[in-house]
């Protein structure tokens, strides 16, 4: 009986995606896999991420090679079930000179299971996986126990370093020339001589943020003094433009198609932030700078709440009839450099506490503004926050992101006369919108969200 095979398509990264390339597989076939690992690397119109295996299973043939373009829906691999055998060729060994035997495993400590993207991680953080012990199901070894065996390393190793000195590097020519395809044809873009590059990849392999710093130092040294330093982000020319005209154009349709497909109600109040500002000043000084709670993080989470309480509005318009979501992720638009928005999603943003969503904002943010955002956070938002309080907007309607059905928007927090239980005061206030869809709400329904939403910002400490 044939054993049980699944095709590895291309993914769907948002409501207006119709085909993505290919840039680099990060497995290959023979390799086994856990549901969530990374398995490729993929440009959208938006930007390049690395994509998660949806099951597990073992990779049994690549059907598309990097640097292909093809539709969502395509198959581009197929998996085999864990348990397969695969036929696969396996490249021998290299033994060097200077190549020292594995260290051998402890008596009676059998092998943990790990894929080959533990592997991976573990080569690049110098970890020996026999001496892990691992967490996962059955004993397998994850990545955050990789990690944690890493940094019980960290200090050994801090001991045989000298003061102020980078820790040693094995000999070029013990390493092999290994260069992912997407560092390759990065390189030639930015003009890099791959030569000149030091690989901090497996085994010294060269990867695309490799190719970056070595395209970045002749910038900072040709600096002459007195004069501004360029910066040290290198954007890739023809990718980095064609990638934002994409990123617009796409933008363009999608928001056509809502405006054209979706009947529009707007709602509107204004919500007296003074006690939540407070409280999270407060909370404030007793966290290190870079975890302090940003104010954008308050309306996420009093919008999650209102989410979880109103499921109306948390969901998807489907076939001609309302689909509630099971969790509320929030999708949170990110301004891409070069122009274009790409919306990522925090996942299940009701079970996360204040201090747990700022942080994840703030990461979330990080990693989208630099392309290194994975497939699934472009998936599965059920309702949208826009925040352009920052940038000096006081009121914000926003155009909802089919097949959602609500978007809430944040205006900037003025200072504004206000009465408080008969007394006129100077109060901090903020405008807050909700743009939802007539097919799935009514306006009864949306303003018994901004409602939710108003009372759980009056109430910082229940966030």
């Amino acid at each position: 009986m044939a054993a049980e095979t699944f095709e590895f398509t291309m993914p769907s990264l948002g409501a207006d995606m119709d085909e993505g390339k290919l840039v680099e597989w990060l497995v290959k076939p023979g390799d086994q896999v856990a549901k969530g690992d990374l398995v490729a690397v993929v440009e959208t119109a938006k930007a390049i991420m690395e994509v998660e295996c949806f099951r597990e299973g073992v990779v049994q043939q690549i059907i598309v090679e990097p640097g292909t373009t093809v539709p969502v829906g395509a198959p581009m691999a197929t998996f085999a079930a864990v348990g397969a055998t695969v036929e696969a060729p396996r490249p021998e060994p290299v033994v060097t000179p200077a190549a020292a035997p594995p260290p051998e495993r402890p008596a009676g400590r059998p092998a943990a299971p790990s894929g080959p993207l533990i592997r991976r991680l573990a080569a690049e953080l110098g970890v020996e996986l026999t001496t892990v012990q691992g967490s996962g199901r059955g004993g397998a070894i994850t990545r955050a126990d990789v990690r944690r065996a890493a940094g019980k390393q960290a200090p050994r190793q801090a001991a045989t370093t000298p003061p102020g000195a980078a820790p040693p590097s094995p000999p070029r020519a013990a390493r092999a020339p290994n260069i992912s395809p997407y560092a390759r044809e990065l390189a030639d873009r930015l003009g890099v001589d791959l030569g000149t590059v030091q690989g901090t990849g497996r085994g010294g392999a060269i990867r695309a943020d490799d190719v970056r710093v070595a395209a970045a130092a002749p910038a900072r040294e040709a600096a002459a003094p007195g004069r501004p330093e360029r910066p040290a982000m290198v954007e890739e020319p023809d990718g980095a433009a064609r990638r934002a005209e994409a990123a617009r154009l796409t933008t363009a349709r999608l928001m056509a198609r809502s405006k054209r497909e979706i009947p529009h109600y707007y709602l509107r109040t204004t919500v007296d932030v003074t006690d939540a500002l407070a409280w999270i000043r407060e909370r404030n000084r007793e966290l290190p700078v870079g975890d302090r709670i940003l104010p954008a993080a308050l309306f996420l989470r009093a919008t999650a709440i209102a989410a979880g309480q109103v499921s109306a509005l948390n969901g998807f318009w489907e076939d001609d009839h309302f689909v509630p979501a099971p969790s509320v992720n929030l999708g949170v638009p990110v301004s891409l450099r070069g122009g274009g928005l790409i919306t990522p999603a925090i996942a299940d943003a009701a079970g996360l506490k204040l201090l747990e969503l700022a942080v994840r904002m703030r990461e979330l943010a990080t990693r989208a503004k630099a392309g290194r955002l994975r497939g699934s956070e472009l998936t599965g938002a059920t309702i949208t926050v826009t925040n352009l309080g920052d940038l000096g907007v006081e009121l914000v309607y926003g155009v909802i992101y089919p097949p959602q059905v609500a978007l809430v928007g944040v205006g900037r927090i003025v200072a504004r006369p206000w009465a408080v239980d008969g007394l006129l005061g100077i109060r901090s206030v903020a405008t807050v919108t909700l743009s939802a869809d007539h097919r799935a709400s009514d306006g009864a329904t949306g303003a018994r969200f901004l409602d939710v939403l108003g009372r759980s910002l009056s109430q910082p400490e229940n966030l």
